[in-house]
């Protein structure tokens, strides 16, 4: 069932519609006629609100959890209420100081990443999600620098100016002339590539014996390519921060819905897909509930946005999950600053 249009609603229904839901998401808790009498100013009386809250939940957009509990939204509705009625409020100075300055702190991206999502969390009370592509090194420059008899410092320069280090264990009798070798032949033949490219051209390379290397050369170079391939695949690609905030006083009271949300976060593959489904062109993407199957038990929302880097490329998403009450208004602002704010971070390397 979809939602009507907000033109179907007439300003009466619209007003109460709106105390419900804005009730409903300050407190968790739905609310009855006599209490939006009483405290909405809406000079209507308790018996025509019943009336306008029994229209709406005739249309699908309230629903009564137990007899004579009053009214909450349901997802429908509180989809309607999002795409139709919200008003955003944009994030206060003091909230995006707090975001931008995690952006920049010094250090890998990695982690810059995962205190900015960790700063997203705790201002919007809810769990923090960012995803990345894995990081593909391309290659400029490679060196290898002896530690001692049986090890040395494997150093990589990539073309975005990066240096990483990686300790490689040396093959008996090495030599320095051999470290000096392998350094050169890994800069002149697989300067510009991938690491996966990298190896490829290698392994045809040692295949077709065409390489003009001693085999303590050739056993640094596939030594050092596998250490940062190797890295390279563990690499995070979706950080998740702040689990906890998702159980509040409200959620405590529905322990069963926040342990399976909190199972479906274990399961960080389908998150990255979740994710992914939201990188498509620039708009903010808004999951409440069943609209998205893997968080449709625990009834929680999503909310994630795209960022690019300076080529225009989208490099990742970021966003929250919370539960279906989470304050829409505030946290879908935070999310879009903390995209515009991350795609300075990756337009900085």
């Amino acid at each position: 069932m979809s939602a009507p249009p907000i033109s179907d609603l007439n300003d009466r229904a619209r007003d109460v519609f709106r105390v419900v839901v804005e009730s409903y998401l300050d407190t968790g808790s739905p609310i009855g006629s006599r209490t939006i009498a009483q405290l909405s100013g809406l000079n209507l009386s308790p018996a025509s609100i019943r009336n306008v809250m029994q229209d709406l939940e005739e249309l699908g957009l309230l629903a009564a959890p137990h007899t004579s509990a009053g009214r909450m939204p349901t997802e429908i509705g509180l989809r309607l209420f999002v795409d139709g009625m919200m008003h955003a409020l944009e994030p206060s100075a003091e909230e995006r100081a707090a975001i931008e300055s995690r952006v920049s702190q010094v250090g890998p991206v990695e982690e810059a990443l995962a205190a900015t999502t960790a700063a997203l969390s705790g201002l919007s009370a809810c769990a923090g999600l960012v995803m990345v592509p894995k990081h593909e090194l391309v290659l400029r420059q490679m060196s290898f620098v002896p530690l001692s008899a049986d090890k040395a410092l494997a150093v990589l320069v990539s073309e975005d100016g990066a240096v990483e280090n990686r300790v490689v264990d040396l093959p008996m009798g090495v030599s320095p002339s051999a470290l000096v070798e392998a350094g050169n032949y890994m800069t002149a033949m697989l300067s510009g590539m991938t690491l996966v490219q990298a190896r490829a051209r290698i392994e045809r390379e040692i295949g077709e014996e065409r390489a003009l290397l001693d085999s303590v050369a050739r056993t640094l170079i596939e030594r050092g390519l596998a250490v940062w391939s190797e890295d390279g695949d563990r690499r995070p690609v979706l950080i998740v921060r702040g689990q906890g905030r998702l159980i509040d006083a409200a959620a405590a009271a529905d322990l069963e819905r926040i342990g399976t949300l909190l199972d479906d976060l274990e399961g960080k593959q389908e998150i990255a897909h979740l994710l992914d489904s939201a990188s498509a062109g620039d708009a903010t993407r808004i999951f409440i509930g069943a609209e998205n199957k893997l968080f449709s038990l625990s009834g929680s929302s999503v909310i994630a946005k795209p960022f690019r880097g300076l080529d225009g490329r989208v490099v990742g998403v970021v966003g929250v999950i919370g539960p279906t009450r989470l304050n829409y208004a505030r946290v879908v602002p935070m999310v879009d600053f903390t995209a515009a704010t991350l795609a300075r971070l990756m337009g900085r390397g």
